[in-house]
Formats: structure tokens, C-alpha cells, sequence
């Protein structure tokens, strides 16, 4: 059973629109893959009926009868899942409902038995300035500083010329280059994380090869390597990324423009800051 209280209850629900028996925009095939792909369950288990068949009465007795962890995971990931579909739309959060995102991310820490602390919104998140960006402060291996620091080099070509889609897979391709390359700088403290991959058969860490860009976020946050805010953007231009397959960008509508490449290029550059402090 979650913790979760009645307030942070009505916070979530007015979030994901759940009044009406829906959860955002959720069919009840593409709810039910998603909570599966999540959290490893089948909201549509007879035993998720508690309140009623809809959507959101499923979602509600997942609440009640799931651990803070799974709750929490499940929200987070829905919480990601409504800011990422904002951005592809085009559409932004009006004041009210970035104040209750700040709460719902203070909830969600607060059921992973985090600090609770409060993340800046997208604005502010652009308006930080990041200076003396340096790969040489990554300490990474002298080949791929090279190979990173020509692609930075294209994504600022791409960014004068308004090539947002480019800039878009380049910084997502940097990000992953520079995730992998400081895992393999602390592989020890990588592998040792609680948040490692591990093979399914036989519980192992798997080799950073196989690692996903998903994995080398979580656990360089776990690490404390990166912050909050970070991890948080780092996730959406992840996101972004996977709309380098033409199939699923035309499936989405997904069609980025100046401001997304600026979301993009502002999480590379936070990225690379958090790990030269560190």
C-alpha cells in the first residue's frame, strides 16, 4: 500500500485529468502497455476493480494497493510522459499547473524516500547560464573528447542554421557519449549503483555496451553526478532522440522547432557543468 495522502491524490488526478474516468490521453490498450512496460503489472488484473473499471479508477486502486516505489516509478514516468507529449504539441503548461508539477515532483521524491526539493521550471531551466563549458574538465579519454567536441561543434553549425531536428540527435548522441565515457571513468561506482541494468537470467550488471541512454542518466544521477533538473531534461531529450526512426516521428506528429533545439542544447550544456563540478 502507497503512502500517498488525499491532497497529493488531488494533485495528480487534476494533472493527468482523471475526473472523467481518463487518464490523459491514454487508450485503454496503450494505458494498459504502458503501466506494464513501467511497473511490470496488468492494471486491468481483476484486482485493480476496487473502484470501478475506468482508467482512472484502476490507476487509483493501483495507488492503493501497490509500494511507494512502484507508485512512485509509475508517476514519475507518467509525469515525463505528459511533459514530453506538451513539447511535441507545442503547447506549454499554464502557471497553475507548473505549480502543481513542482508539488507532484516533491511527491514522487518523497515516495522514492528522496530529499524533497523543488525543480526549476523549463524557463527557468533556460535562463541558467552555463559558462567555460569544457570537455577537458570530464577527464574522459583523449580519443572521444575529439570525436565529442566535433559533434558540439556541428550542433553549433546546426543551431545558426535553424536545423533543429539535426541538433535535436546530435545533442542527444553527445550526451550518451559523455554519459558513457564518465561510466567508464567510475566503473566501479556505475556498477555498484542500485539503479544498474542488470540481465534478467542472471541478475549480473550488463556491460556498458549494452547500457541504454535511460540507464546512464538514472544511475549518474544516483550518483549524484548530475542534478535533479538535469536527469529530468536529460529524459526528454532522450525522448526527442528516439524520433530519429521517420516512421515514429510521423506517427507522433512530432515537429521540433528552434525552441526544442534550445531545450536540447541547454540539457548538453548543463550536463557537461554538473559533471565538471563533480
Amino acid at each position: 500500500m502507497s503512502s500517498l495522502t488525499q491532497i497529493e491524490k488531488l494533485e495528480f488526478e487534476t494533472l493527468f485529468n482523471m475526473s472523467g474516468g481518463y487518464v490523459l490521453e491514454f487508450t485503454n490498450a496503450s494505458f494498459q502497455r504502458f503501466v506494464h512496460d513501467t511497473i511490470g503489472i496488468n492494471p486491468y488484473d481483476r484486482k485493480y476493480e476496487t473502484y470501478g473499471d475506468s482508467k482512472a479508477n484502476r490507476l487509483r486502486a493501483i495507488w492503493y494497493i501497490e509500494s511507494d516505489q512502484k507508485v512512485g516509478k509509475l508517476l514519475q514516468k507518467m509525469l515525463e510522459y505528459l511533459k514530453t507529449d506538451k513539447t511535441i504539441k507545442g503547447e506549454t503548461f499554464t502557471k497553475n499547473q507548473e505549480t502543481i508539477i513542482k508539488e507532484c515532483t516533491n511527491t514522487i521524491n518523497r515516495l522514492f524516500g528522496k530529499e524533497v526539493i523543488y525543480t526549476d521550471t523549463e524557463e527557468d531551466f533556460l535562463k541558467k547560464d552555463f559558462k567555460d563549458i569544457s570537455l577537458e574538465k570530464l577527464k574522459l579519454d583523449s580519443s572521444i573528447i575529439d570525436v565529442l567536441q566535433n559533434r558540439i561543434n556541428e550542433i553549433n553549425k546546426c543551431l545558426k542554421s535553424g536545423s533543429s531536428l539535426s541538433t535535436i540527435f546530435m545533442c542527444g548522441s553527445v550526451l550518451e557519449g559523455i554519459l558513457l565515457g564518465t561510466a567508464l571513468r567510475f566503473q566501479k561506482e556505475f556498477n555498484q549503483s542500485q539503479l544498474s541494468p542488470k540481465d534478467k537470467k542472471t541478475g549480473k550488471v550488463l556491460q556498458f555496451h549494452e547500457w541504454t541512454l535511460n540507464s546512464l542518466i538514472d544511475v549518474a544521477h544516483d550518483l549524484k553526478l548530475i542534478g535533479l533538473d538535469v536527469k529530468k531534461y536529460s529524459h526528454s531529450l532522450r525522448d526527442f532522440r528516439n524520433y530519429i526512426h521517420p516512421y515514429q516521428q510521423m506517427s507522433s506528429g512530432f515537429n521540433p522547432d528552434k525552441d526544442t533545439a534550445q531545450i536540447s542544447w541547454q540539457v548538453l550544456k548543463a550536463t557537461i557543468s554538473d559533471l565538471s563540478k563533480s
